[in-house]
This record gives structure tokens, sequence and C-alpha cells, in this order.
């Protein structure tokens, strides 16, 4: 789901650009939507989209680095991540239980 979709077709050929330099080196994984998305969630957190200019979004987007890029994508996959989920418990009680103790000899 896109969100801002005028904003988002106004600089959707900004983006395309933007993922056709990220596939030359190799990060083929990137959509349009996921920069778009990071542009959103990252780049513009603490800005109004809707009083953005032209300008200042193709700028922003053709500023991105694949670096940062894909720093932000590992710190919110990690956030995302559950150690606590169902399937990890019992791994978790696993690690934690305590290990009896050896007799001592003397």
């Amino acid at each position: 789901m896109v969100d801002f979709t005028d904003q988002y077709d106004m600089v959707l050929p900004a983006l395309e650009s933007k993922i056709a330099e990220f596939h030359y080196m190799q990060y083929d994984t990137v959509t349009p939507e996921s920069l778009w998305q990071f542009c959103l969630k990252k780049k513009w957190k603490k800005k109004n989209i809707e009083d953005m200019r032209l300008h200042e979004m193709v700028n922003d987007i053709m500023g991105t680095t694949a670096s940062e890029f894909v720093a932000y994508h590992q710190v919110e996959g990690l956030k995302g991540a559950s150690f606590f989920a169902e399937g990890n418990l019992a791994e978790l009680e696993q690690l934690l239980r305590p290990v009896p103790k050896k007799p001592s000899s003397n």
C-alpha cells in the first residue's frame, strides 16, 4: 500500500531512477515502493509531506545512499524480530535453564 499516492506518482520517475542505480550496485530487492516507504518513515519523518515541494522530494530521493537504505532496513528487521515468540520460547527456556551443579570431590 502506498501512502500519499499523489506525491508518489509525481516522484515515481526519481524513485525508478534511484532503483536502477541500486540494481546496478547489485541491490536487486529494492522496489520503488520500499524506497518510498523509507523516505516517508526515515527521511521525512518530521516533515509534512503534503507541504513539501517537488524538488525537495526528488533531491532527498536522489541523495539516498544504498548503505543508508540497507542500514535502515536492518534496524527495522531487528526491531520486528521477537525473540520471545512462540517458536523461540522453547529455545529461550533451554538457554536459561539452570545447569545442575556437579558434586565436588574432596
